[in-house]
């Protein structure tokens, strides 16, 4: 018996020595260990021997509210790190869009640049085109103008070149004359006007044409006036008129025409008719060339023409 009170008391003073050397910072529950009620001792006398048992710590409320407390701290550690890691994710995500709208908003900026700068080089380029094309247009014109300028000169010299030549050359009418005996003027020589009606000119001649307000017939080179062959007729000329190459009386004398006012001799329209004014200028023309004036159109005043 007195062994086992002594070995009781041995155990209480250990434990309360246990219980006052124990660290006070040490988490609740350690300390709500150290002050649990300490196991009993039990004596068992079997076989008549004493032998001391332990009994398992009993746990109070409080070391179940302390333990409790450790496994939400420990439970809401990964939430913790887990939400941290979630935020830097975020902040990274955010960080990368601003230097994507930063990159965006500076390409966009180099690119209105470029577009601007693309359009004053148009602007420059259409401008210099539309001056060109001025210059182009106006040099053209100004060249025309002076070109005109210098071929009515020309023309006006001609022009009185011509008229001076025509007052000085004499209109011929008769050809009876000596200087007309020669082949190159028998058609002149032997002209006289000829009055017939209609049917008469058809039986004699198969070619009779009207030209400038008259009838004319064909006979060996030359056209002749067919007096009589139609009331009204008007002849502004009454002589033969040499032809070639087939061509009408009015067709040969508008070659003539121009050819007298290229050479300087004929300032009047180019009609075809064989009037006053063209009569002058082949006058004058004959007389310059060394032919005989018949004021018409003859073969050697063709072929000194260069037409015939």
């Amino acid at each position: 018996m007195k062994r086992i009170v002594f070995l009781t008391c041995i155990g209480s003073v250990a434990l309360a020595l246990t219980a006052w050397g124990a660290p006070k910072d040490r988490p609740a529950t350690r300390s709500a260990k150290g002050k649990s009620t300490p196991s009993a001792h039990t004596v068992s006398a079997r076989g008549g021997g004493h032998v001391a048992r332990h009994a398992a710590p009993v746990r109070t409320s409080r070391s179940f509210s302390a333990a409790r407390s450790h496994q939400r701290a420990i439970a809401a550690t990964p939430r913790t790190r887990s939400s941290s890691v979630a935020r830097g994710r975020a902040v990274r995500s955010s960080r990368v869009e601003t230097a994507k709208v930063r990159s965006t908003r500076t390409v966009n900026a180099r690119t209105t640049v470029a577009a601007r700068n693309r359009t004053a080089i148009d602007r420059e380029r259409s401008l210099a085109r539309a001056n060109t094309l001025r210059t182009n247009r106006v040099e053209p014109a100004r060249l025309r103008n002076a070109q005109a300028a210098n071929a009515n000169a020309r023309l006006a010299a001609r022009n009185n070149l011509a008229v001076n030549r025509a007052t000085n050359a004499r209109i011929v009418n008769n050809w009876r004359s000596d200087r007309f005996r020669s082949s190159n003027y028998t058609a002149f020589y032997n002209y006289n006007r000829r009055w017939h009606d209609r049917s008469w000119w058809r039986r004699n001649y198969t070619r009779i044409i009207f030209v400038s307000g008259g009838w004319w017939y064909w006979n060996t080179g030359y056209w002749y006036p067919a007096w009589g062959y139609a009331s009204g007729a008007y002849y502004p000329y009454d002589g033969p008129i040499y032809g070639y190459n087939d061509l009408s009386p009015d067709q040969v004398i508008v070659n003539v025409q121009s050819q007298l006012q290229r050479d300087g001799y004929y300032a009047g329209p180019v009609d075809g008719i064989l009037g006053s004014q063209t009569r002058q200028a082949l006058a004058a023309f004959q007389a310059d060339h060394g032919l005989a004036i018949t004021s018409a159109v003859d073969r050697p005043t063709l072929a000194t023409l260069g037409l015939a």
